[in-house]
């Protein structure tokens, strides 16, 4: 048992990148996860971490073990989590990963609902605007639009994500209508991690990727939004987060002959957690409040 503690010490500050994050994880002095690691270090006969003032980074050791603990620890909680809730139900704790915007305002309500249902679970949720690997990271669960895919994750698909350019009618009185994507390398564009700077758009029989130049960039789509309303640039945005806009004419839909290509929500999910209870629950609840109809479509949340 105190190994399994001295491995979970060393996950933790793995991902934390410090002794010190981890022990504010664990409510633990710092002094107790560092008798830890000394503790694995010795039972290992190898040094696990490079201490200095300024950084702390992973040995050599400590990179080739780190996969095989994550698997062994995420293995064993996953044995121990099968067998109470076969006792009592759909029980346990989940830590979920989502995207700002769209946790606030979609998955948020919605692991709320799913929490009501299933009071015997305790939930992390944590709002991160860039690609996760769960299995690295310690999610049981990720929701996301990007593309990425991982080893020994699985993709869940929940629900098509539709983006459209657009921008207000000052900012076109202002700087002109680009009639093409090509256009847009010459206009005040407004970023976010979905896209980037690269934005790719439909060009039958293939796409166009367009460098643009950032005139804001924010990790939440509601700034973005509220940006491009104020006419500082042009944005690629969720179609869900601006419907109303587009219906009132505070923004304009641009480049319909060439719209962006359809992303897709999706729950990325560590192969060793497939069989947990509380995240199969997760995963089918999911996949009822998105498909086959978004929860956008039924409720305007923008």
């Amino acid at each position: 048992m105190n190994t399994l503690l001295n491995i979970k010490a060393f996950l933790l500050v793995a991902r934390n990148g410090s002794f010190s994050g981890a022990a504010r994880e664990l409510g633990v002095a710092p002094s107790v996860v560092t008798k830890r690691i000394t503790r694995l270090e010795d039972e290992m006969g190898a040094q696990l971490f490079v201490r200095s003032t300024r950084a702390l980074a992973l040995t050599p050791a400590g990179e080739r073990l780190l996969p095989q603990y994550q698997r062994l620890v995420a293995e064993l909680d996953e044995i121990i989590g099968a067998t109470a809730a076969a006792e009592r139900g759909i029980e346990g704790h989940l830590r979920i990963k989502g995207p700002t915007t769209l946790t606030s305002l979609v998955l948020g309500p919605i692991l709320c609902d799913f929490h009501v249902q299933n009071p015997g679970i305790t939930m992390d949720v944590v709002l991160l605007d860039r690609s996760v690997n769960p299995l690295e990271e310690g999610f049981d669960l990720v929701v996301g639009a990007l593309p990425a895919s991982y080893p020994n994750v699985v993709d869940v698909p929940l629900c098509p994500y539709n983006i459209i350019l657009c921008a207000s009618p000052a900012y076109l009185e202002a700087k002109g209508t680009p009639e093409s994507p090509n256009e847009l390398i010459e206009h005040d564009c407004l970023t976010s991690v979905l896209m980037g700077g690269t934005w790719v758009f439909e060009n039958p029989p293939s796409t166009v990727s367009v460098e643009v130049r950032s005139k804001l960039h924010a990790n939440d789509a509601r700034v973005l939004r509220a940006s491009a309303r104020r006419g500082i640039g042009i944005a690629v945005l969720p179609e869900f987060l601006v419907a109303n806009d587009l219906r009132e004419g505070r923004l304009v839909p641009l480049l319909a002959a060439h719209p962006i290509p359809t992303f897709w929500l999706k729950a990325l999910i560590p192969r060793i957690k497939l069989n947990k209870p509380a995240v199969n629950e997760l995963v089918a609840y999911l996949k009822s409040r998105m498909h086959p109809t978004p929860p956008w479509e039924v409720a305007d949340i923008s």
